[in-house]
């Protein structure tokens, strides 16, 4: 099973992950392709990073940078990734899909101390 192409090119998508009431979250993010899977990242002590480690399982669609969805919704499992070598890879694949942008959101995020302090995600197709 794939994410579709609209999904692996799409600027924005909207991960929505659940509450252990099953209630829905939905936040617009970044994603880029690797290997068959999206990664998005996040900031380490956010919401859906503890709703993820509670359960993997998630859903992803197109949508518009305030969230507004504009696709079909995808199932999904998304973990948060440990291994430096894996998070090296994915930040090339933003910098490949994103170029300039991720770039200098980066460099900000450095400047005022959170980069080191992001969870990289990675959805993949459920």
């Amino acid at each position: 099973m794939s994410f579709s192409e609209d999904l692996m090119s799409a600027e924005y998508i909207n991960l929505v992950t659940f509450r252990k009431s099953g209630k829905e979250v939905p936040t617009p993010v970044w994603a880029a392709p690797l290997n068959g899977s999206l990664y998005a990242f996040s900031e380490g002590k956010a919401g859906k990073g503890k709703r993820l480690r509670n359960s993997p399982k998630c859903k992803i669609a197109t949508c518009t940078y305030r969230g507004t969805v504009t696709g079909e919704w995808a199932q999904a499992e998304a973990v948060i990734v440990e291994d430096p070598a894996e998070i090296e890879n994915a930040y090339q694949a933003f910098y490949k899909k994103y170029g300039l942008k991720v770039r200098l959101f980066n460099l900000g995020s450095k400047l005022i101390g959170k980069f080191s302090k992001r969870a990289m995600l990675k959805i993949s197709p459920a």
